[in-house]
C-alpha cells in the first residue's frame, strides 16, 4: 500500500493546510506532502491535478481524495478513534467547537491572518475581530476547565480540536493576543508540539510573500 499523499498550501499562510498536517504528524501517520504556492496565477491548476475543489489540502490516501480540512480529520478519525474524545460529552463538545471554527470567525480571519513569519502588535484590532477573539478564549477556557485534567491540550490528550485551532494559536502569536494564564498555558503547549515546530521552521524558510497578507508592513 502507497504511502498518503498531503497536498497543502504555503506553510507561512495556510491555517487550513495546517490543520490535517498536524494531525498526521501527531498521530504518526507516514506520509507525503505536496507543497503548492497559493494566490499564483497556475495555482488553480496545479491544484486541481490532486483536489476537484482545486483548493488545499487534499488528502489522497490510494484510489480515495479527501478535501477540507474538517472532512479529513474525520476521515482520520475512522482508523484513528484517539483523533476525538472518548467521552460522550466531551466529544461532542470537540465536534461543535471544531463546526464553528470551521464556519465562523470571518472577522478574525480577515483582520488577523496567519503570518508565522510576521510580528504585528496591537494590529488586527476591531470590535468584531476582539469579540470573535474573545470567543475563542472562552472556548479554550472552557474546554481546559472541565476536560483538560488529563494533559495540557482543550481535553487532556491531542485531537482534532487542537488541530483546528492550532492556526489560532499563531494568529494570536502574530498579533500578540493577551491571554489568560489556562489559555497561554495552552497556546504554549501547542507550540512545544515537535510537529509545530517543523511546520513553523519550514515557514520561516518559504521565500514567498502575499502582499494580500501583508498588510501591516
Amino acid at each position: 500500500m502507497s504511502r498518503p499523499t498531503l497536498v497543502i498550501g504555503n506553510k507561512n499562510y495556510s491555517s487550513w493546510s495546517l490543520r490535517p498536517w498536524l494531525a498526521m504528524k501527531v498521530l504518526g501517520i507516514d506520509f507525503d506532502d505536496v507543497r503548492i504556492p497559493l494566490y499564483q496565477p497556475e495555482s488553480k491548476m496545479a491544484l486541481l491535478r490532486y483536489s476537484p475543489a482545486g483548493k488545499a489540502p487534499c488528502l489522497i490516501d490510494d484510489s480515495i481524495r479527501v478535501w477540507d480540512s474538517l472532512a479529513i480529520l474525520e476521515y482520520l478519525a475512522e482508523t484513528h478513534r484517539e483523533l476525538w474524545p472518548e467521552a460522550p460529552a466531551a466529544r461532542a463538545l470537540a465536534r461543535s467547537i471544531c463546526a464553528e471554527m470551521h464556519s465562523g470567525f470571518p472577522k478574525l480571519r480577515q483582520h488577523m491572518s496567519m503570518n508565522i513569519r510576521r510580528r504585528h502588535p496591537g494590529k488586527g484590532r476591531t470590535p468584531e475581530s476582539e469579540a470573535e477573539a474573545r470567543r475563542v478564549i472562552d472556548i479554550w477556557s472552557d474546554c481546559r476547565a472541565r476536560f483538560g485534567a488529563a494533559g495540557p491540550f482543550l481535553f487532556g490528550r491531542f485531537t482534532a480540536a487542537d488541530a483546528m485551532y492550532a492556526p489560532v494559536v499563531l494568529r494570536f502569536r502574530t498579533y500578540e493576543v493577551a491571554l489568560p494564564p489556562a489559555c497561554r498555558a495552552y497556546a504554549d503547549a501547542i507550540l512545544a508540539l515537535p510537529a509545530m515546530r517543523e511546520w513553523i521552521g519550514a515557514a520561516e524558510r518559504e521565500t514567498e510573500s502575499l502582499p494580500q497578507f501583508e498588510q501591516y508592513g
